[in-house]
């Protein structure tokens, strides 16, 4: 006989660590990614007003970290995702910015067509701007087109090739340049919100890799609770030191100084000024109406205010100043001004009190002809040439005095009052390079009349709605290669801009001395003042007579109670010319506004009408998007921490004392919070679509169809899911076979179908070795095994007391020990069994 040997004590050895659930390593890397893209466009409200850009980039961001997500689940290769994301990108910019999109989301030729001239006005409006500017329709197509790229690329460098710490440079980029572009230091918020994005984003890749290494320390990983600090110190020490060091060196984008210190900067931000140029096409821009003068002292008198002139044509350009300005001379403002041509200083004069309020240039308005200007510093200089105050550096504009000529000659006067060229400085009569039909039609308009006033007043007379003009803040489509014969002889159609361009051509083509004159209408009463606002910005002609120096013409024809019609110019029924005189009918103020050149840029007015007023969008999608927003943000955190917990207890042993039967979570499937998840997606998706709708229907349709594709199996799963978890949790009589087909649904979506011909027995041996059963797991089983065979095989009714905690507790082993892939989240195998 053989001895035996002694049995061997059995010593439980410790269960593993489970792996994080899938969704958490699957999803953690683009969500931060993301929030790190969005954190950082936070840098673009120091050049740009407003938030509306920022719904734009939610979209954009949601979209692209989606597309992602669902081509990575089913494995497609990294330049396949990034392809989608950047078609996925185009698609929302087609639906967004144009209206010539197929099914108004998909781009032909029209729509890239339309999107050139849209990127061209921003280009523009970003040329002549003074930050922060507007949310323009084109700053938001450029900006979307701009952040939507980075999404791209920090979703690809931080999840594809995981390589989050890359992205720190793209990011920085976000942040160069508003920070470049910016007179004022950034808002301090948004250097805290994208370090501390930067510092998730290196986080959840370094608890990530920190996983991987689990049974070993990961390099560079400690096991104390400085693991997942030291990114965020580390990125916070090196914003500091970037922002400290780049104060010491260089002011550029922050004035010099860190927030709250003091510095040389150049005025405050958002002031307004006006560009010395004007073009013959093109878009107005106009953002919200500010103050930017107080007048005291003009009374209920309408007058021009003149900031400055502009003296030379550029053929299919517009007008601007003579070597860009760089010739220009001047003597100090504040002491004796020299004779000015008009004024002899021997008439009444008027003293004006100005008060700036918003207005940040080197041009100061100014009435008629000054004789005297007090209240300004030495820095400050009279061109008596082009009748304009400047300074060389852009500023904070003082309240001044100005003594002022503002005399309007007669009619008659100005008719015997011819210059004389030769005294005329040239660069207010050369004129280049003309298209000769705009010569031949200024002569053909002015061939009866014998001085120069009559042939002024008939050019101006031409541009009436009589005519076929119509003020709008947009040109009429180009029909022609010269932009000014288009604008004349074609299209008919634009601002002040174009209005005064053309009629100074004419007048120097006919040989009268012109310029344009850039400034403001004569504003609205308030009180003891007039004030005057960015909408009042306009551009005018003024031409030249011998004795009475310049006098202005306004040939843009308002219709909302701003033109000035001087006496000169108005209704003379002695006249024999029937194109004489303008009528300037009393009507309602339009919305469109008399504006020049802006360089406050605003909302795209764009054309209705002729009026230039652009229908509204309704707010209620964005307001109801916000409310159903808000509701899914608020019920995701509910989420997140009851799965929190549920993981909790998903990691104790069922016999552990510490965990109630009140946690298990097949006590929670009577709960209506089971529901949660899809009442969340539910609503994050009709957020979504209602802000998508704010942007385009199509879009929006789009979005839903889209994301309903993706969607519905996952759906569907889970109602079937959700439904036979209730009848295992209400004992119904069919309990067991719901159990089971549960079971057998579990498996096929983890890629292990069982066979209806496999025995209960086999079923559950195929179960237990494909996918590692613990001891829990296995226990379970064994309990769901017998009570289906008592249910299917046996007279005797079965323990449906033991059931439902016995298959919570296979649910949990599969869980932990084989988590299901997104691929079979989001196309479960299961249905295709469709039972």
């Amino acid at each position: 006989m053989t001895a035996t040997a002694p049995p061997r004590p059995h010593t439980p050895q410790p269960r593993p660590s489970a792996p994080p659930p899938v969704w958490t390593s699957s999803v953690l890397a683009p969500v931060a990614a993301g929030l790190a893209t969005l954190f950082a466009s936070t840098s673009l409200t120091g050049v740009v007003s407003g938030w509306a850009w920022f719904g734009y980039l939610l979209v954009a961001v949601v979209l692209i970290a989606s597309t992602g997500l669902a081509l990575r689940s089913l494995r497609a290769p990294t330049i396949v995702v990034g392809l989608a994301q950047l078609l996925v990108l185009l698609l929302l910019i087609t639906g967004a910015f144009t209206t010539s999109g197929i099914l108004k989301i998909f781009p032909g030729p029209d729509a890239f067509g339309e999107l050139r001239g849209v990127l061209a006005a921003a280009a523009e409006q970003i040329r002549v701007g003074l930050p922060p500017i507007e949310g323009t329709p084109p700053i938001l197509c450029l900006i979307t087109i701009a952040i939507g790229l980075v999404a791209v690329l920090v979703d690809t460098l931080a999840v594809a090739a995981a390589a989050p710490a890359a992205t720190g440079l793209v990011l920085l980029c976000v942040y160069a340049v508003p920070a470049a572009l910016a007179e004022d230091m950034l808002p301090w918020w948004t250097f805290l919100l994208g370090a501390a994005a930067f510092a998730a984003l290196l986080a959840v890749d370094g608890n990530h890799r920190h996983r991987r290494w689990r049974n070993r320390d990961a390099p560079g990983l400690g096991n104390s609770a400085s693991t997942l600090s030291a990114p965020v110190g580390v990125v916070a020490a090196a914003i500091a030191m970037g922002l400290v060091i780049g104060t010491a060196v260089t002011g550029v984008g922050t004035v010099g100084s860190l927030p709250g210190g003091t510095g040389s900067g150049r005025g405050g931000a958002g002031g307004f000024g006006v560009e010395p140029f004007t073009q013959l096409r093109g878009l107005l821009d106009q953002g919200e109406n500010v103050e930017l003068f107080k007048v005291y002292g003009m009374g209920a008198d309408k007058r021009l205010l003149r900031a400055f002139t502009l003296d030379t044509y550029t053929p299919n350009k517009g007008w601007g100043l003579a070597q860009n300005g760089r010739a220009q001379q001047g003597v100090q403002a504040n002491k004796g001004l020299p004779p000015a041509p008009g004024d002899d200083g021997s008439g009444p004069a008027r003293e004006i009190r100005i008060e700036p309020t918003n207005w940040v240039d080197n041009w100061l308005p100014i009435y008629g002809v000054p004789r005297s200007l007090n209240g300004l510093a030495d820095n400050w200089l009279y061109d008596p040439v082009g009748g304009a105050v400047f300074t060389t550096t852009k500023q904070n504009a003082p309240a001044y005095t100005e003594t002022a000529s503002i005399q309007n000659p007669s009619k008659d006067e100005l008719r015997l009052d011819d210059a004389r060229l030769a005294e005329v400085p040239q660069q207010f009569t050369q004129v280049d390079r003309v298209d000769p039909r705009v010569v031949a039609k200024a002569k053909q308009l002015t061939e009866n009349e014998t001085n120069n006033f009559d042939k002024a007043q008939a050019l101006w007379s031409f541009f009436t709605a009589q005519n076929g003009f119509v003020y709008d803040t947009k040109t009429a489509d180009a029909t022609d290669s010269d932009a000014l014969a288009d604008f004349i002889l074609n299209g008919k159609r634009g601002f002040c801009e174009q209005y005064a361009s053309a009629m100074a051509v004419m007048l120097r083509s006919v040989g009268i001395p012109a310029r344009v004159a850039i400034g403001f209408t004569s504003g609205t009463p308030k009180g003891d003042y007039l004030s005057i606002t960015s909408e009042d910005a306009h551009a005018w002609v003024e031409v030249y007579f011998q004795t009475k120096g310049w006098v202005s013409f306004d040939p843009t024809p308002l219709l909302d109670g701003r033109a000035v019609v001087p006496p000169y110019l108005q209704n003379d029924t002695s006249s024999s010319t029937t194109n004489d005189t303008q009528e300037v009918p009393s009507a309602p103020a339009s919305s469109a506004p008399a504006t020049g050149t802006p360089r406050e840029p605003g909302a795209d007015l764009g054309a209705d009408g002729g009026t230039g007023q652009q229908e509204e969008e309704p707010l209620w999608p964005a307001i109801l998007a916000g409310i159903l927003g808000g509701l899914a943000a608020a019920l995701t955190v509910v989420m997140i921490v009851r799965s929190r917990l549920r993981y909790r207890a998903l990691m104790r042993p069922s016999s552990s004392p510490e965990s109630p039967a009140s946690e298990h979570l097949f006590l929670d499937n009577q709960n209506v919070a089971n529901w949660l998840p899809l009442i969340v997606i539910g609503l994050w998706v009709a957020a979504l679509a209602f802000l998508a709708a704010w942007v385009s229907w199509w879009f929006a349709l789009a979005l839903v169809i889209v994301l309903g594709g993706l969607g519905t199996p996952t759906t569907i799963r889970e109602i079937k899911r959700r439904l036979r978890l209730q009848k295992i949790a209400s004992r119904s009589p069919a309990a067991a076979d719901a159990a089971w087909r549960e079971l057998m649904d579990e498996c096929a979506d983890r890629g292990l179908p069982l066979s209806d011909g496999d025995t209960v027995r086999v079923a559950g041996r195929k179960v237990v070795e494909k996918h590692r059963l613990d001891e829990e797991g296995r226990t379970g089983l064994r309990t769901v095994i017998g009570v289906v065979e008592r249910s299917w095989y046996s007279d005797q009714p079965a323990d449906d007391q033991t059931l439902g905690p016995a298959f919570d507790e296979v649910r949990k082993s599969l869980k932990r020990n084989a988590p299901m892939s997104w691929k079979g989240r989001l196309f479960p195998r299961s249905l295709r069994r469709g039972k």
